[in-house]
Order: C-alpha cells, then sequence, then structure tokens
C-alpha cells in the first residue's frame, strides 16, 4: 500500500494535519493524534492516508468520526526495510504530516449482523477501536463484539486498558481476548492470561462463545499470515469474513 512521490507532485492532492498529541508504548510502538487542517469526513474502521518528506502510506484511524482529532496507532519499522515509519517516529507534537484529502476503505461495521468477532494482530486492532466507540454510542444493543487480539509481549497491546474497561462497562456484549505468542520470553514474565498464536484460537472461541456462522462476521485486520490462515480454518463453514490487509512497509 505505501507510494512514494516527490514534493512537486504531492502539491495540490494533500492537506495537512497537526500532530497535537503522542504517547509511547514500547520502543517501536506509538499513538499520535492529528487534527487535519481541513474537514476530514470518515466512517469508523476506514483509513487515511499521511506522508513525510515525500512518501506515504494508509494507516487504520483508530477515533471514530466523531472525536475532533485523527488517532492512529502505528508501528516502527527501521530502514531499510522501513521508509516512512523511521521518518513519523522522529516527529514531535507541533509537527506537520501531509494528509490525503479523502479517507477510504470498505472495512466498516457491517450491520447485517448481530455478533462481530474482530480478530488482530498489534496495530490491526485500531480500526476496531473506531467501531467499538462508535457503535457502544449507538441504539443497537443487541450487538456482540469479540475482539481476538494476538501479539508477541504484551507491551504491544496498545488498547487492552481501554478494552477491558469497555468489557467491565458491556458486560455480555463486550468480550476481550489478548494472547501472547511468546510467554517464556522475559517481556512476558508476568503473563497470566492466554497463550498462543491468535489465528489458530479463533475456531475453539466461535465454538466457546456459541456463535453460528448465520449470525456472525468475522472481521481481520494484521499480518497477511494470520488473515490466510484464519480464512482457510474457516474456509467451508459458512462465517462471513471482512479483511484488512495492512502491514509492514516494503
Amino acid at each position: 500500500m505505501q507510494q512514494q512521490a516527490t514534493p512537486a507532485t504531492l502539491k495540490g492532492r494533500f492537506t495537512t494535519a497537526r500532530i497535537v498529541r503522542r504517547r509511547d508504548l514500547s520502543h517501536d510502538l506509538w499513538r499520535i493524534w492529528l487534527k487535519p487542517a481541513e474537514p476530514f469526513p470518515f466512517k469508523a474502521g476506514q483509513y487515511c492516508t499521511i506522508g513525510t518528506g515525500g512518501i506515504e502510506r494508509p494507516y487504520s484511524i483508530a477515533s471514530p468520526p466523531s472525536e475532533p482529532e485523527i488517532e492512529l496507532f502505528i508501528e516502527h519499522i527501521p530502514v531499510p526495510v522501513g521508509q516512512l515509519t523511521p521518518l513519523l517516529y522522529k516527529l514531535q507534537v507541533g509537527d506537520e504530516v501531509t494528509l490525503r484529502p479523502r479517507a477510504k476503505g470498505l472495512f466498516v461495521f457491517n450491520e447485517a449482523y448481530t455478533n462481530h468477532v474482530m480478530v488482530a494482530t498489534v496495530t490491526g486492532v485500531a480500526p476496531y477501536i473506531a467501531i467499538l466507540r462508535s457503535q457502544l454510542a449507538s441504539p443497537r444493543p443487541r450487538d456482540r463484539f469479540f475482539v481476538l487480539e494476538g501479539a508477541s509481549y504484551r507491551d504491544e497491546f496498545g488498547y487492552d486498558v481501554e478494552l477491558r474497561e469497555m468489557a467491565a462497562a458491556n458486560p455480555g456484549r463486550v468480550v476481550f481476548v489478548p494472547s501472547v505468542s511468546r510467554p517464556q520470553d522475559p517481556r512476558n514474565a508476568s503473563w497470566k492470561g492466554v497463550t498462543g498464536r491468535i489465528n489458530t484460537l479463533v475456531e475453539g472461541y466461535l465454538k466457546e462463545f456459541g456463535l453460528a456462522p448465520a449470525g456472525t462476521c468475522v472481521y481481520l485486520c494484521g499480518h497477511p499470515l494470520m488473515i490466510e490462515d484464519v480464512k482457510h480454518r474457516l474456509e467451508g463453514t459458512g462465517y462471513h469474513i471482512e479483511e484488512e490487509r495492512f502491514w509492514k512497509e516494503e
């Protein structure tokens, strides 16, 4: 999804957005909040395309349209693989990025279903946060949300506190299951929760939660290998699948 362009070719195709807040979560994960220079309408679950230094990339928006700022959850991919994130990582509050004037993406809330199973790896949780913040304020109390998030380390769950609070405030309506895939690593020394790659756990939780295919939508966002594996495991089962493929820069 990454594109490159010169400053000359970027002229007229972008507006700007200013970084108004930043929160570092680990050595390579951080959240930023952007204030667009112009109105920026979007739907919960869509993505925006930002850039700096003539390089641009799409990022799923973690904030719902009702919030005044665009919230992003970003992973720093070092050079030579990463081209944009090393530049973004250096930016601080007050700095500006380019912003394409329109949000895009079809990875949004599917109103045809009442059970929403949201499977993510690390930063892939971002669109689910936007959808949850939006839908929990909506008049559809029959909808249920099951967030299954996988990470290598416990400090990679960028929204675990918020998701646990959502689950506590909405018992029976929101369920959050985080899982670490490297439980023996020192970074996970105090981890007492679920372990294993999240793609290997989806089928079991569908059964445990009693979610029939007819009323269930399975959303997949994150590592492409996770997405492909879950799709393979659910092939022929009747579950409806929505997917979003954002991953590391190439």
